[in-house]
């Protein structure tokens, strides 16, 4: 009876090294995955991004110093192009989706859902509700103050569903604690945004990264205070269940 070969220690060790390198994650280095992601339209941001762009099925969250220093001209690039097909809700946003500038921005009118719940209560249950049944490509959710039990029940409904997650919240919010794998801070710059990146799998990120928006004034018309008098058409705000909102 002949005796078993055994691996020699240097093949061994090649096949060790080969795992190592494919399949362990190293806090030094940014994590890669099998995870959908899709390019946010700025190059300088998808370098710094794990997988190189915006997760799917994930709470991504933007925290702002304020409204409207440049957030939806981040996300337009994502936004236009998911709204060729499927439909993107906007929930409780501060300012009115104004027809003419969705246009401009290459957006589908037609595909944009606004949502403007009564409570915080209801504008949370209404993405979770979106997320659950797949009825939309994306959901922009604004919200001031979130519960950590909230913030867990919105990751969890987008974990199960093919639907990218952004929720826009104050600035402030970056000192507590979240579920949220990707956590950005937005500040105003010259001529874009200044990036920092709170939180992602893999190191820090030592340094904040500037993201030019060229069209910067001329995007601004898609947010318009809703205490000011529209100046161009607005998007109708929409009963939970409903498909598409009417134009007026």
């Amino acid at each position: 009876m002949s005796a078993t070969s055994l691996p020699s220690p240097r093949s061994t060790q090649a096949a060790l090294d080969q795992v190592m390198r494919t399949n362990v994650w190293r806090a030094s280095e940014r994590a890669v995955s099998r995870a959908t992601t899709m390019a946010t339209g700025h190059a300088m941001l998808d370098q710094e991004l794990p997988n190189g762009g915006w997760p799917r099925s994930a709470l991504v969250e933007l925290l702002v110093q304020q409204h409207g220093i440049g957030e939806m001209q981040l996300l337009k690039p994502a936004l236009a192009g998911l709204s060729r097909q499927q439909r993107v809700a906007f929930i409780q946003p501060p300012y009115l989706p104004h027809v003419m500038a969705c246009r401009s921005w290459r957006l589908n009118e037609q595909n944009v859902l606004w949502l403007r719940p009564k409570s915080s209560a209801d504008a949370l249950w209404s993405a979770e509700q979106i997320l659950k049944n797949g009825s939309c490509g994306a959901v922009v959710l604004w919200q001031s103050n979130v519960r950590p039990e909230s913030l867990r029940r919105l990751n969890l409904a987008a974990q199960s569903t093919d639907t990218w997650l952004w929720l826009i919240r104050p600035l402030a919010a970056a000192a507590d604690a979240s579920v949220s794998p990707l956590r950005i801070a937005l500040r105003p710059a010259l001529g874009g945004v200044s990036v920092d990146i709170v939180k992602r799998k893999g190191p820090t990120c030592e340094a904040p990264i500037f993201v030019p928006l060229l069209d910067m004034p001329a995007g601004r018309q898609l947010e318009q205070d809703h205490h000011e008098a529209p100046r161009h058409r607005v998007l109708t705000t929409a009963s939970i269940g409903s498909a598409v909102p009417a134009l007026v």
